[in-house]
């Protein structure tokens, strides 16, 4: 059925596909109505009133964390670049310990709505807060564009689009309703959202996996043969390292690089970090991570078998030719099992999965602008809830606008590549900070800007001088050569370098509040006085 990319656009049924995805559409929109209706405060816009229980908010996490980066790009990666394509769902889980165990709680304890809350509880309010927004609208603009890339590569494969000009009106459609979600439905209804989607992307990931492993009598080994078979020549290569990350000395720094910043990454994620605020108690908050470890695990666990079945079923040549490349390698293995109908509910999933995604990224920057900009740097604190919830969403519609631009000018590439841009940025901008704040005594304002902008700056300016961007054939920009950084990735560079901006402002700065670290300590660990804060 998928042996030629005609076979996999004929085999599919764009009607059908359209027709599940708009069902999907029209009943999280009346969820999403349906919880705008006790959307009336601030808190209830950005933190959902703290009304989710521990289990619900970690479902939650699960659905903004499983990614089209982790559903398409992953699974492409496997199929066709085996056990280093698997290295990208190691990270991805991995990263998750550092979260439980430095951030979760004591992120909880201290802030308020957002990350900026946090990092200006100490400091000088006003260009802390306006650097942790800086940096919170650079992280979730590049995973925006990893989110409507995997849009514009999903929908090339269902309605056997090639025209750049077509993919770029669906990436606007995602991102209008992207919008729509936002703007109605606030914390509250983008969180149901992706209760139900992560539901249905576990769901449908477990029945693809049980239905690959039946194809072999439930023998993994007999999978990976067949996936190695189907590669021809490369096919041992499929089974272990080397065959992406091993060619030479600098690809290994570049896996290296990748590494780090998928580790590190994730606690510094704004979009992560804000559904901490969604629960009404610390303990709910470790719940919640724990909850989202093991659902995360599980799902990538899937990906393994999703990935090698896709190889050995549909075939590394095809998955390459197919619209939507190395993202469409889980699309095509669904049209291989269950034909269009399956076809049509796995890529519905897969939409949900960047709609929801989509959704939870706005709504932080959104919020990070608002409430820290906005509200704490613009009127210095005197505004009103309801004046900061009306920039919010006016901020919304920038974002929405922003993120389809930015889409259709990265569509085409390796989602799973640029969420890895994303955690680079997170990982050195805000990881640092965080840290710093939560855990250093002498921590200060200088060390705080320093450690943001400059993290910020050299991620950016590594990113931009990079392969990823010019001088290969994979680059966004194929046909320009500007690189002059070697790695992909920066985070080796990035983030010790944000480390060390953050201690070395530090000490250059003789400013230091001993009284309101203690009380920050006490906050942080025991929770004391982290409910006065959330009802002012």
């Amino acid at each position: 059925m998928t042996a030629t990319l005609a076979a996999s656009v004929e085999g599919s049924n764009p009607l059908l596909n359209i027709g599940i995805f708009a069902l999907f559409v029209i009943i999280t929109l009346v969820i999403v109505f349906r919880a705008s209706r006790n959307s009336k405060t601030a808190s209830d816009y950005y933190a959902a009133g703290r009304a989710f229980t521990g289990p619900q908010n970690g479902i939650a996490i699960s659905g903004d964390y499983l990614s089209a980066a982790s559903f398409l790009g992953i699974a492409g990666a496997i199929a066709i670049n085996g056990y280093d394509g698997f290295l990208y769902s190691i990270g991805f889980l991995v990263a998750w310990l550092v979260a439980l165990l430095l951030v979760a709680e004591l992120l909880r304890n201290t802030g308020k709505f957002t990350m900026g809350d946090v990092l200006a509880f100490r400091m000088k309010q006003r260009p802390v807060r306006a650097a942790a927004a800086t940096s919170t609208l650079a992280v979730s603009f590049f995973y925006l564009l990893a989110q409507m890339a995997g849009a514009g590569g999903l929908v090339a494969l269902l309605l056997g689009v090639e025209g750049s000009g077509a993919q770029a009106l669906v990436i606007a459609v995602v991102g209008v309703i992207m919008i729509a979600y936002v703007l109605i439905g606030g914390m509250k209804g983008t969180t149901w959202v992706q209760i139900i989607k992560a539901a249905l992307l576990i769901v449908g990931a477990l029945a693809m996996t049980l239905w690959v492993l039946g194809k072999y009598g439930f023998n993994f080994s007999s999978l990976l043969q067949a996936a190695v078979d189907k590669a021809g020549k490369a096919g041992q290569t499929l089974l272990g390292p080397g065959k992406q990350y091993g060619t030479n000395g600098t690809s290994k720094l570049d896996f290296l690089s990748l590494g780090i910043a998928l580790v590190l990454g994730t606690a510094g994620l704004p979009h992560v970090l804000m559904r901490f605020y969604t629960v009404p108690t610390a303990r709910d908050a470790r719940r919640s991570v724990v909850w989202a470890i093991v659902l995360i695990g599980v799902f990538y666990l899937f990906t393994l078998v999703l990935g090698y079945g896709a190889g050995a079923l549909v075939g590394p040549d095809t998955i390459k030719k197919a619209p939507g490349g190395v993202n469409s390698a889980a699309p095509l293995l669904a049209l291989e099992l269950g034909g269009p109908v399956l076809l049509g509910l796995i890529s519905a999933v897969a939409f949900a999965t960047i709609l929801a995604v989509v959704a939870g990224l706005t709504i932080t920057a959104s919020a990070s602008f608002a409430h820290d900009v906005y509200a704490n740097v613009v009127k210095r604190g005197k505004t009103s809830p309801d004046a900061e919830v009306k920039v919010a969403r006016i901020t919304a519609l920038v974002i929405g606008a922003l993120a389809i631009g930015g889409g259709i000018l990265a569509n085409g590439q390796n989602v799973a590549f640029l969420v890895a841009l994303a955690f680079a940025v997170a990982a050195s901008a805000n990881l640092p900070t965080i840290l710093y704040s939560l855990f250093w005594k002498r921590f200060n304002t200088q060390g705080a800007l320093w450690s943001i902008y400059g993290g910020l700056a050299i991620t950016i300016v590594l990113i931009v001088f990079s392969p990823a961007v010019s001088g290969k054939s994979t680059s966004m920009f194929k046909n320009a050569d500007f690189a002059w950084f070697p790695l992909s990735n920066p985070g080796i560079v990035s983030i010790p370098v944000a480390f060390f901006l953050g201690w070395l402002g530090t000490v250059l700065s003789k400013e230091h509040d001993e009284k309101k670290y203690a009380e920050m300590e006490v906050r942080s660990l025991t929770g004391a006085g982290a409910e006065k804060a959330v009802a002012h």
